[in-house]
């Protein structure tokens, strides 16, 4: 369990903004993975008084404030309607429904955990992140930034694009972290490399996006292009090792969970 020196409830973002500057201060989430921990925090910044825990649909895009709960999303009818079952999805493995009652998108994007669940969806559906003080970043140049940047995420914006995706993880038992995720999103034709956009995570490295630049997809999806596809993905990205399972496995999880995700897609849309 972690510690607290002081608490602050602050009463506006540029506040927390000028705490969070000091790296011996955190910002409060849900706090579901920072309770794990034994460290130290000088000063804890809680930003639920901010009014930052709804989802808002847009004419162009859906905004979830940082302090939207992962059981919210999960049972939103508004982005479950748009996105499909992809977004409940990608959380209803997580731990369970007390745990997701608490953890917060801000938490499980800002943390960039390499087992993240929400992070490899969103990811596929070209997410944007919300900085207070850095403006609207795609999450694919989010994802990259060190942790040393210091600025406080406010909201996460999923465009309407038309996209549908889908969501499948292999794990060890039912509530345990991914051995491997994988989400691959199809948007309109006209939108970058045949629309298509799949992220893999938990390899065990943060997700990583992979478009279709060679065409492999052009075509459609036919048995022989999600297999060919799903070849492309294991070998342009890297894997590694760990409790969980080895590179070699995660790499033959992304060839059958690729494919999987590409056929079940195509039955979709």
């Amino acid at each position: 369990m972690f510690t607290i020196d002081q608490y602050v409830k602050v009463q506006s973002l540029e506040e927390a903004y000028e705490l969070a500057q000091k790296k011996t201060a955190t910002i409060l989430g849900g706090c579901g993975w920072l309770k794990m921990g034994r460290r130290p925090i000088k000063t804890a910044i809680d930003l639920s008084g901010l009014g930052l825990d709804q989802i808002e649909e847009m004419d162009t895009h859906f905004k979830l404030g940082c302090m939207v709960t992962l059981r919210q999303i999960e049972t939103s009818d508004a982005l479950n309607a748009y996105f499909g079952s992809c977004i409940a999805e990608c959380v209803r493995h997580i731990v369970g429904v007390q745990f997701r009652n608490c953890a917060t998108i801000g938490g499980s994007i800002w943390g960039r955990f390499g087992f993240s669940d929400p992070l490899t969806l969103f990811l596929a559906l070209d997410a944007e992140v919300c900085l207070h003080h850095g403006g609207i970043i795609p999450l694919r140049e989010f994802v990259q930034m060190d942790y040393t940047v210091r600025d406080v995420l406010t909201a996460v914006r999923l465009p309407k694009r038309g996209q549908k995706a889908v969501y499948l993880t292999h794990r060890a038992a039912e509530t345990d972290f991914p051995v491997l995720a994988c989400a691959v999103c199809k948007f309109p034709a006209d939108y970058r490399d045949n629309g298509f956009r799949a992220a893999v995570g938990a390899r065990p490295q943060r997700a990583a996006l992979l478009s279709d630049p060679e065409g492999i997809l052009s075509d459609g999806v036919t048995a022989e292009s999600a297999a060919a596809f799903a070849d492309y993905a294991a070998e342009q990205l890297q894997f590694s090792s760990n409790m969980r399972g080895s590179a070699d496995f995660r790499r033959h999880l992304c060839r059958v969970l690729v494919k999987r995700a590409l056929t079940a897609l195509a039955e979709e849309v």
